[in-house]
């Protein structure tokens, strides 16, 4: 039970922006998710972003998905594999989503971390531990939750712990109880209704759609990825289209299709963020999804941010976000062979192997390929 302290603040009245959503409880609140939200560039086609982490959460992006690598000993955010695109150190990620948590006391943030390389939760802990972020994590009463029993946003932001995490393997209740079993498993397991393993602890707490979708007729919000009863589970859905193309020399290799973003991140319409999320999710389910995943967020000017809104019964308050379309600043460093590209409003520094390395890219490339794992995870 969540209970504010004597002599703390009063009861927060507007919580992520909105006074409804303080009563509400976190499992009915639906909020816009950054897929891949460390691959900030776009200039880069392995970016799903325009914008990092400071001016995704600035703009009122909720939930922020990563995937995290063990590289050299240091959990890394990397784009398939360090080797090709390197998005930073978890730490420094961590270090503004905490710079964005002290200074916004009434927001409440999710983290879906993609464990990669099967790390133990001990070891994200320590990192949550040596940001500080720690301090802001909520621990549920069990490993999984119900989707009733979810405390209110209002009684997160109360209690001070306001940031939600989910793992997608290894977490495990008894040693890390703030990183909650969840989903988005890091195994490129195509289309098609995938039920995990018996014994399984991914998928535990939501279920999730079709990914990798290049054909927009694929966005029919059914059940993908699951693990349990899932009619009565929080769920999430992949809204964003790919294409093929080619990259580092590699033909039919998935890439973001952004010529399709003002139709898939649109309110309305055949293949649009508002058809599948608000008409055809609803038809289908007893509840509307709680996360809305998608690419290059501001292309839209608010659109995903809208389409979340109506979902929740609010009445939209439009606001300035970043330009659609951001540009980077983009520098190269002689001799070395390597480009390092920094975007701003607090995005990851970028790695792209070039020069000599761009073979060790294109044989990483070649391997990711092969696997059916690239750019589109």
């Amino acid at each position: 039970m969540l209970v504010a302290s004597a002599g703390s603040a009063a009861a927060a009245t507007v919580c992520n922006g909105y006074s409804e959503y303080c009563s509400m409880i976190y499992s009915n609140v639906t909020v816009v998710g950054a897929h891949n939200s460390y691959t900030a560039s776009n200039t880069n086609l392995a970016a799903n972003q325009d914008y990092g982490v400071t001016q995704q959460l600035t703009d009122g992006v909720r939930l922020l998905q990563n995937q995290v690598h063990n590289s050299n000993g240091v959990l890394e955010l990397c784009h398939t594999s360090c080797l090709l695109y390197d998005g930073g150190s978890l730490s420094s990620y961590l270090t503004k989503v905490k710079a964005f948590l002290d200074a916004n006391p009434n927001e409440v943030v999710t983290l879906l971390l993609v464990n990669s390389d099967d790390q133990p939760p001990s070891s994200f802990a320590s990192v949550y531990q040596s940001v500080g972020i720690d301090t802001y994590a909520w621990s549920p009463p069990a490993a999984t939750i119900d989707p009733t029993a979810w405390p209110t946003l209002g009684s997160l932001i109360d209690s001070g712990k306001r940031l939600v995490t989910f793992m997608d393997n290894s977490a495990d209740f008894t040693s890390v109880p703030y990183i909650i079993d969840g989903m988005h498993s890091n195994k490129n397991l195509g289309m098609g209704d995938h039920i995990l393993t018996s014994g399984s602890t991914e998928f535990s707490n939501m279920w999730e759609g079709h990914f990798d979708i290049e054909d927009a007729t694929f966005f029919n919000c059914t059940v993908d990825r699951h693990n349990g009863d899932t009619t009565n589970q929080m769920y999430l859905i992949n809204h964003y289209l790919y294409t093929q193309s080619t990259l580092f020399g590699v033909g039919d290799t998935p890439v973001p299709n952004k010529a399709a973003l003002p139709v898939t991140n649109a309110i309305s319409g055949a293949g649009s963020l508002g058809e599948e999320a608000g008409t055809t999710c609803l038809a289908l389910h007893p509840r509307a999804p709680t996360f809305l995943l998608v690419d290059f967020y501001d292309w839209g000017s608010g659109s995903v941010f809208q389409v979340a809104a109506g979902l929740n019964g609010v009445q939209y308050v439009a606001k300035s976000i970043a330009a659609q379309n951001g540009t980077d600043s983009t520098s190269s460093s002689s001799g070395s062979g390597s480009t390092t590209t920094s975007t701003k409003n607090g995005a990851e520094n970028v790695s792209v192997m070039g020069g000599r390395s761009s073979v060790w890219t294109a044989v990483v490339a070649v391997a990711c390929v092969a696997l059916g794992s690239f750019v589109a995870m």
